[in-house]
C-alpha cells in the first residue's frame, strides 16, 4: 500500500476524506496499526464545532484501537494483535517517561498526539485512516484482553483515563471518601470520573450537571445526581474530600473550590481557553486544598484503567450515546451527545 484514505479536518463543520501517502516502518521499534474503532473525544466535538479554534487541515481522531498489521523486530506484538493506541506519543525511555510523565516525553515535540496536529504543530496522523505508524510501539501499544470489545476499549486511553486520574490517586490515599463530580464541557470525562469513583469504592459519588441526558447517564453509572443550577444562586453546602471539575466554566470552578473539604483534592479536567481565568485562591489557601490541572498521563494510567474494565468493575458503556460507522464520521462529528463511537 503506497497511499491510503484519511479523514482530514479542514475547518469547523467541514471534514474531507483524502488520499495521502501511507506510513511505513522507519525503525525496529515501529508498528503499523489499522484502526478498528475511534471514539470522539470531548475536545474533538469542540474543535469540530469551532468552540476551540484549532486551524486545519490536519488528520483527525485520536481515541482509537486497532490491529497490528506490521511490526519491527523489537516490537513484541504480532500482526493481528488488537491494541489500544495511546493518543499521546511517548518513548517510555526518557527521564519524564520513566517518572510516569508520558505527556511530556522529550523524544517528541510538545503536545505530540494523534489527530491533534494543531496543538502539537506536527501531524502524526489520525485514527480515521487506513493505517497509523506507532513509534516506540514496544512501549506504546497495549494489547486488549479478549473480553473487552473495540467499542469499549477505544476511548480508554484519553477520556476514560482522564476521568480515572481525577479520582484514582485521591481515593488510594482516602479510601471510602465522598466524591463530587461537576459535569459540563468535558462531558464524557466527568461521567467517566463518576464511573471510576463508583468502581473504586468511593463512599458516595455525587454528580451535578444541568444537562438532562448526562444526568441520566450518571445515574446509570451509579452516582447520585442533581442539577448544578449555579445560575439560580446555588451555594456549596456540602464538603467533599475529592472533587472533579469537568464543567469548563469559571463559576463552576469557584463552586468546586468552595465544595472541596479542608485538605481535600480538586482535579480540574476541563480546559480553559481564555487568557485569564478567575480562581478564588484565598478560599483554597485557607482550606489547604490541593488543586491539580493538566493533561492526563495517558500511557502511565492506561494499564490500570484497562485492568479495571477487564475485571468488570468499571463500566464506561452507559456514556456512549451512539455507535456509528467510519463512513458517517465526517457528517456526525458535530452531533450532540457525550460519547460517539465509530467502528470500521
Amino acid at each position: 500500500m503506497t497511499t491510503m484514505q484519511q479523514m482530514t479536518f479542514l475547518k469547523p463543520g467541514q471534514f474531507e476524506w483524502r488520499e495521502v501517502p501511507a506510513p511505513t516502518l522507519l525503525a525496529a521499534t515501529d508498528a503499523l496499526v489499522r484502526p478498528l474503532a475511534v471514539a470522539r473525544c470531548d475536545l474533538d466535538l469542540h474543535i469540530a464545532t469551532g468552540f476551540v479554534p484549532f486551524p486545519g487541515p490536519f488528520a483527525f481522531g485520536h481515541e482509537m484501537v486497532g490491529e497490528v498489521v506490521a511490526a519491527g523486530e523489537q516490537v513484541p506484538h504480532a500482526p493481528g494483535t488488537r491494541v489500544i493506541v495511546p493518543f499521546q506519543l511517548s518513548c517510555g525511555r526518557c527521564y519524564y517517561c520513566r517518572r510516569g510523565w508520558t505527556n511530556t516525553c522529550t523524544e517528541f515535540p510538545p503536545f505530540a498526539s494523534y489527530g491533534l496536529a494543531a496543538g502539537g504543530k506536527t501531524d502524526f496522523g489520525g485514527g480515521f485512516s487506513d493505517l497509523v505508524r506507532v513509534p516506540f510501539a514496544d512501549h506504546m501499544l497495549v494489547p486488549i484482553p479478549a473480553g473487552v470489545p473495540d467499542e469499549v476499549a477505544c476511548n480508554l486511553s484519553d477520556n476514560v483515563a482522564d476521568g480515572w486520574r481525577g479520582v484514582a490517586g485521591p481515593l488510594a490515599e482516602r479510601p471510602g471518601a465522598k466524591v463530587l463530580v461537576i459535569g459540563g464541557k468535558a462531558q464524557s470525562v466527568g461521567l467517566y470520573a463518576a464511573a471510576a469513583a463508583v468502581a473504586l469504592g468511593a463512599g458516595a459519588v455525587t454528580y451535578l450537571d444541568d444537562d438532562p441526558a448526562r444526568l441520566v447517564a450518571a445515574a446509570a453509572l451509579g452516582a447520585m445526581t442533581g442539577p448544578l443550577a449555579l445560575d439560580q444562586g446555588r451555594r456549596a453546602e456540602t464538603q467533599f474530600e475529592i472533587v472533579v471539575e469537568a464543567a469548563g466554566d469559571p463559576a463552576a470552578l469557584a463552586f468546586a473550590i468552595q465544595s472541596t473539604a479542608a485538605n481535600g483534592v480538586l482535579t480540574v479536567v476541563s480546559m480553559y481557553f481564555d487568557r485569564a481565568t478567575p480562581v478564588p485562591l484565598t478560599q483554597a489557601y485557607y482550606k489547604g486544598i490541593t488543586v491539580h490541572t493538566g493533561r492526563v498521563q495517558s500511557s502511565a494510567v492506561l494499564g490500570d484503567v484497562l485492568g479495571c474494565v477487564a475485571c468488570g468493575k468499571l463500566h464506561p458503556q452507559p456514556v456512549t450515546h451512539r455507535i456509528a460507522s467510519f463512513a458517517e464520521a465526517a457528517d456526525a462529528m458535530t452531533e450532540a451527545g457525550p460519547k460517539l463511537i465509530f467502528t470500521r
